[in-house]
């Protein structure tokens, strides 16, 4: 099994709240993210899991879907609500509906089990390098000019997204997805793109992850801007 390399000496070390309500799997996932060099913090249920999560602020959150008290679900749309933490669901269950609902939810992505450690450690890493690329500079040289389209207005530098001159509050995948569409407006990009460049992923992903954060970056910006070419993927309209 190939083993991924630790985090080295100078860099961050990036803590990771992970609430498992199976007691094996807990421990098993816990000693794989810290033999990966993360910091974890470990709950069994839902409730437990809010509470840690309000109390550690922790760089990305790992739930499970099927949690007592609180479900990975309902856990995420509460994150989500009080932070832009990349979150990661992990489920027994492939049934696209709880797929659908844990991403509708706000979480990011979602891992299957039974997983392989290297593979989850390989999507937290990826999260995380998300968050990073999307930060804008402290201090901007000189005002940056906007990217319009219609009545959307983004500008890649600072990040900001308005819409009929309101603010507009996405979340780090969401930022991610219109920063690659207004850099090819007009152009079709494929579900395995947005794989390969939003998600980072270098191998075969599940598109449904694509689809429900397209739906949900819709809502914001107007359903008409992304228009859906079907059998190949989805483009911004100018």
């Amino acid at each position: 099994m190939t083993t991924l390399p630790t985090v080295g000496r100078g860099q961050p070390v990036h803590e990771i709240l992970l609430v498992e309500d199976d007691e094996m799997i807990r421990e098993a996932t816990r000693l794989t993210l810290e033999s990966h060099g993360y910091r974890v913090r470990a709950a069994a249920d839902g409730v437990s899991g809010l509470e840690m999560f309000r109390a550690s602020r922790p760089d990305a959150a790992v739930l499970d879907i099927m949690l007592p008290g609180l479900n990975g679900v309902s856990l995420a749309g509460r994150i989500r609500e009080e932070s832009g933490v990349p979150v990661l669901l992990i489920s027994a269950r492939n049934d696209p509906v709880d797929v659908v609902m844990g991403l509708e939810a706000g979480a990011d992505d979602y891992v299957t089990k039974p997983f392989d450690g290297t593979v989850l450690v390989a999507r937290i890493r990826s999260l995380l390098r998300r968050v990073s690329t999307v930060e804008p500079p402290a201090e901007p040289s000189a005002r940056p000019i906007p990217l319009c389209f219609g009545d959307l207005a983004f500008c890649p530098v600072t990040l900001e997204v308005r819409r009929d001159d309101r603010p507009l509050t996405l979340t780090t995948t969401e930022l991610k997805l219109l920063r690659e569409f207004t850099a090819a407006a007009g152009t079709v990009l494929t579900r395995d793109l947005l794989l390969e460049r939003v998600w980072d992923y270098a191998w075969s992903g599940d598109t449904r992850v694509v689809d429900v954060h397209v739906q949900r970056l819709r809502a914001k910006i107007g359903r008409e801007r992304i228009e859906t070419v079907r059998g190949f993927g989805y483009r911004l309209c100018r």
